[in-house]
């Protein structure tokens, strides 16, 4: 494969397994590529993710910058700790029991990541500026993250069939009833449809999604 780091300009179809979306390839001098991977519970972003890291992108995942946000200290933990109090279990969030109430209500959800968004975007933003090389942002819901949203970053959405995700997350460990809720409460199929600008479909086997990362790769490498 070509090397990544060459100068991007071109303006093309690009289709991955049967979808096609007309996109702009970013221009930068320095060859640098900025890949926000998003997509739902289950559909398999940590391995897309891990596989672009293995063609040098350092990885950056948004659930473990929102884990930081809420520990003691951390910049939304004390709005979080006032808003549910039941949460503190010695003087930690513990997050599967505020999991267990916003993931029961939509209205709740929406508290939530009102309080934590603006952090985790932040903190994201100032890890990606300073780092030199490739990075991917690993998201599970649509943040409006203002580097990549506005310099040019590349969308990439990762899909999957819902019962398949939903069998990926019980087999690791997920009770079914909390797997469903959360792919509820997450945002649907068609919003990643037209927020991507690539769609990579991870239904086969590992072999078969790194040849599609890969051919992404040496796309926008041309």
């Amino acid at each position: 494969m070509e090397s990544i780091h060459s100068n991007l300009v071109s303006h093309e179809l690009r289709t991955f397994q049967g979808y096609s979306r007309e996109v702009v390839k970013p221009s930068d001098p320095s060859g640098v590529l900025r890949i926000i991977v998003g997509g739902g519970i289950g559909a398999g972003k940590g391995v897309v993710a891990r596989i672009f890291s293995e063609h040098g992108f350092a990885v950056i995942s948004a659930d473990e910058v929102g884990h930081g946000v809420l520990e003691p200290g951390g910049t939304a933990f004390a709005d979080v700790a006032d808003r549910w109090p039941s949460v503190l279990v010695d003087g930690r969030i513990d997050r599967p029991s505020l999991a267990a109430i916003v993931f029961g209500d939509a209205a709740e959800l929406e508290e939530l990541e009102a309080m934590t968004r603006g952090a985790i975007i932040e903190a994201i933003s100032e890890h990606v500026a300073t780092l030199e090389g490739s990075v991917v942002v690993e998201v599970p819901l649509l943040l409006p993250l203002t580097g990549p949203d506005r310099d040019g970053w590349r969308r990439v959405f990762v899909d999957a069939d819902l019962e398949l995700r939903i069998q990926r997350a019980v087999a690791r460990g997920g009770e079914e009833g909390d797997v469903r809720r959360r792919a509820a409460a997450q945002v649907d199929r068609q919003t990643w449809l037209d927020w991507a600008d690539e769609v990579i479909v991870n239904e086969g086997s590992l072999e078969a999604l790194e040849e599609q990362v890969e051919a992404l790769l040496d796309e926008v490498a041309q």
